[in-house]
């Protein structure tokens, strides 16, 4: 029973000191790669990419290297084969398929998205869906 309990406590001991060891490589690693990447590029959904000098979680440390750059983000509500669709500025990249019928907005609303209607940013567009189908 003895030869048990030795086993055990060596068995815990080891596992803690390779948990530890890994949690220090790990963290030293990630706080190597934040320290080293210079310029984060960004991807967005349909709009240009941007470049910020410094990742958003090192902001705060790095205040003085971050330029803000606001990114003009414009889309285009239309309705086509009869269900809704946001496109991008260029009318092509679609960012948004809503699966929401043409036929629950009122009339007057439909003919406007037959046309089509031009939003700033992807949160009016989505308040916009949200007023007509709740």
């Amino acid at each position: 029973m003895k030869r048990y309990v030795i086993c055990l406590f060596l068995f815990i001991g080891v596992s803690a000191v390779c948990l530890t060891a890994g949690y220090f490589v790990a963290r030293r690693h990630q706080d190597t790669s934040f320290s080293s990447a210079e310029e984060l590029e960004i991807e967005t959904i349909g709009t240009a990419e941007v470049t910020e000098s410094a990742p958003e979680n090192l902001a705060a440390a790095n205040r003085s290297q971050v330029r803000h750059e606001t990114v003009k983000e414009e889309y285009y509500l239309v309705s086509e084969d009869g269900f809704l669709l946001v496109f991008g500025k260029d009318k092509e990249t679609i960012c948004l398929y809503t699966h929401i019928p043409l036929l629950e907005f009122p009339e007057r609303e439909q003919e406007r998205l037959r046309e089509g209607i031009w939003f700033p940013s992807m949160m009016e567009v989505i308040h916009y869906l949200e007023s007509y189908t709740s």
